[in-house]
């Protein structure tokens, strides 16, 4: 379809011109292209650089420091919880861990966990934060008794997986961790009648040998006994102290008026492997400082224009808060004579009286207030009033 277009200068001259209007094709090509004109121009106008991202796709980054320990009937599985996606970037979305295990028979390699099937036990996103402490996840599975009974001896093999959901529930999985082993060891019954005994060095933990497994038959592979510590001070938060090899412990880092809780439980080795039996029942224990400081030596009187003086060996007590000084006149009883505790292994005796025979002694004090025995006594006569 052709148009003719008329036009004025002015000057009041008229052109004409003509329009060939384009074919229907075309027409269809010329409207297409403006539309996408005027889309970049409101995508200017408002400052929109791109189109919209996609959503992120959260897969979780793939845990590589799992491992295994045997307490008792349960199976510990610790590793670090992921907090990055494989795209560097944190993770937003819940995780969910799978654990997945294979069982291979005593005297058999370890067997490869199938993670592409059903997962053996799974952690849903609400119960993490129950195991979760400072990054770390400890996740104990506990066996049946009869599922124990049944697999002594066997090699577990553990591996697991995290994901998220995305769109419309789809999982997001991990790569599936590194694969842990461990062969199920018939460890013993809890260690029973821990007790705990104060001295003045130490506190002092004995408890009782176990004298079954926990299937029952008396314990042939015992390797010793690890003593446990709560640093909190209550019967919570447990924290390997040391190894005992035998029934009996000392722990000489204590601090008296502080108070202590303990618990122990029996190592089993077998064939380089591993476990320990369930925790004692905890005991806790405050020490009190009712020990008190060595007895002095050394004690010697010296008479002094008027007055004795006092010499004596100082006392090695790390608590040692000073000394009573007693005296004797003219074989009466002892009575103390210093008003405040002396500092130093050193005193002056100004209230004597000429022609007298005193004897003196002297006991350390510590900073609890126990005081030990007297010293040995030292005797002295002093001088008559104008003898030289």
């Amino acid at each position: 379809m052709n148009f003719q277009l008329h036009t004025s200068d002015s000057g009041g001259n008229t052109a004409t011109t003509q329009i060939h209007t384009p074919r229907p094709l075309q027409l269809r090509r010329w409207c297409r292209f403006l539309w996408q004109i005027s889309l970049v121009s409101v995508f200017a106008a408002c400052g929109v650089q791109a189109p919209p991202r996609p959503p992120r796709v959260e897969i979780p980054e793939t845990i590589k420091d799992l491992s295994a320990f045997q307490i008792g009937r349960t199976i510990h599985l610790a590793f670090t919880m992921p907090v990055l996606a494989t795209d560097g970037e944190g993770l937003n979305k819940p995780v969910t861990i799978d654990t997945f295990r294979a069982v291979a028979p005593a005297g058999q390699q370890p067997g490869q966990p199938d993670t592409s099937g059903p997962p053996w036990r799974s952690l849903l996103p609400n119960e993490v934060p129950a195991y979760l402490h400072d990054g770390k996840v400890d996740y104990p599975i506990e066996l049946s008794p009869q599922e124990f009974r049944q697999q002594q001896g066997s090699v577990l093999s553990f591996a697991v997986v995290t994901f998220t959901r995305g769109f419309r529930g789809r999982m997001r999985k991990s790569n599936p961790s590194n694969v842990v082993s461990t062969a199920l060891l018939d460890v013993t019954q809890p260690v029973t009648n821990l007790e705990a005994k104060t001295s003045q060095t130490a506190l002092r933990l004995t408890w009782g040998k176990p004298t079954e497994t926990l299937t029952g038959l008396p314990p042939v592979h015992v390797s010793g006994y690890r003593v446990y510590q709560s640093p909190t001070g209550k019967p919570d938060s447990f924290q390997l102290l040391d190894t005992a090899v035998s029934n009996h412990f000392e722990d000489t880092n204590f601090q008296f008026g502080r108070q202590y809780f303990f618990r122990v439980s029996a190592v089993t080795t077998v064939n380089g492997v591993t476990a320990e039996s369930d925790p004692s029942s905890p005991i806790g224990v405050t020490p009190r400082d009712v020990f008190p400081p060595p007895v002095p030596t050394g004690l010697t009187a010296v008479n002094a224009a008027g007055a004795v003086d006092l010499l004596w060996n100082a006392t090695s007590a790390p608590d040692l808060a000073g000394y009573n000084v007693y005296r004797s006149t003219n074989g009466g009883p002892f009575e103390r004579i210093n008003k405040q505790l002396a500092p130093t292994p050193i005193f002056h005796d100004q209230t004597v009286a000429a022609g007298n025979r005193y004897q003196y002694a002297v006991a350390a004090v510590d900073l609890s207030g126990n005081e030990s025995a007297k010293s040995q006594p030292a005797s002295i006569t002093t001088p008559m009033a104008g003898a030289q």
